[in-house]
């Protein structure tokens, strides 16, 4: 929040490039620590050592994900160079050696790095906010999944289009439970669970 460099955007989601401060993008990108924590003791609770986020941004949602254990095999897409340079900046300054980031477009990125993991324990959905790419990396992460799997997508409420995407999730075969939060969602893949999909103010 304090830092005002400039950097270069460059946004795969938008298709909009731009210079902006890092002060700027921190304060209206970056989650509230409350959703990073939920992150942290989703991790924990889970036992998850294999993780995958799609968008890094600053890696502050990436650093909740990556600390609770430092066996978890963390691996980030971000398509900005620059944000991922400040990204890796964050880590350093919290001595978290278990996370790396694959830098571009993630439609190149993501069928490269699945293919590095054996399994997906958790996976959060936080880069292009347009229903066909979610849906489309949705798919692709389906792959690796087990029945102990989470998936958290965020901003489901972002637009009508991704709202369109949330329903779709929710009504895919291999999903039995999901849990609406408002400004995540929360997705199980486990057949023990009731098919249900619960709504709660966080």
């Amino acid at each position: 929040m304090k830092d005002k460099r400039s950097i270069d955007i460059t946004d795969f989601g938008t298709g909009k490039d731009r210079s902006r401060e890092v002060s700027d993008i921190a304060l209206h990108s970056l989650k509230s620590a409350k959703y990073g924590q939920l992150l942290f003791r989703t991790v924990n609770y889970f036992k998850s050592k294999n993780v995958l986020e799609l968008g890094t941004s600053f890696g502050i949602t990436t650093s909740y994900l990556a600390s609770s254990a430092k066996d978890i095999q963390c691996i980030s897409l971000e398509g900005c160079p620059q944000t991922a340079k400040i990204a890796q900046e964050s880590f350093r300054k919290l001595g978290l050696g278990n996370v790396k980031i694959e830098v571009g477009a993630i439609d190149d990125t993501l069928p490269r790095v699945l293919s590095k993991f054996e399994k997906l324990d958790l996976v959060f959905f936080d880069a292009n906010h347009r229903s066909d790419s979610l849906l489309n990396y949705f798919d692709q992460c389906l792959s690796k999944i087990t029945e102990n799997s989470v998936m958290i997508i965020d901003d489901i409420y972002w637009s009508a289009d991704m709202e369109l995407a949330w329903a779709k999730v929710k009504s895919h075969p291999k999903v039995m439970s999901t849990i609406d939060l408002f400004q995540i969602g929360i997705v199980f893949f486990n057949p023990d669970l009731h098919k249900k999909h619960y709504k709660m103010h966080y």
